[in-house]
């Protein structure tokens, strides 16, 4: 899933709430900034590893941000499920 992708999918934008949208099954890819810190997501690689859920890489926070359409960096978003 590109970046582009998640501009237009219904999403979860944060580390808690991606955690709490992989735990439930409910997300297609994760998405997660490289220069956010590594003991933040770290827990989000593990949970994906487990779920099965794969993982996108931004090259930054404000970049996926910009994507999620907010006006601050993000570290983590998910792009949800159609139902």
């Amino acid at each position: 899933m590109t970046l582009e992708t998640l501009k237009n999918a219904k999403r979860v934008i944060g580390i808690k709430q991606v955690a709490k949208a992989v735990k439930k099954d409910t997300v297609e890819a994760v998405f997660i900034a490289d220069d956010a810190e590594p003991k933040v997501v770290e827990p989000i690689e593990m949970l994906c590893g487990e779920h099965g859920v794969p993982i996108s890489r931004v090259a930054t926070m404000k970049e996926l941000g910009t994507a999620c359409s907010i006006e601050v960096g993000a570290a983590a978003a998910a792009a949800v499920k159609q139902s």
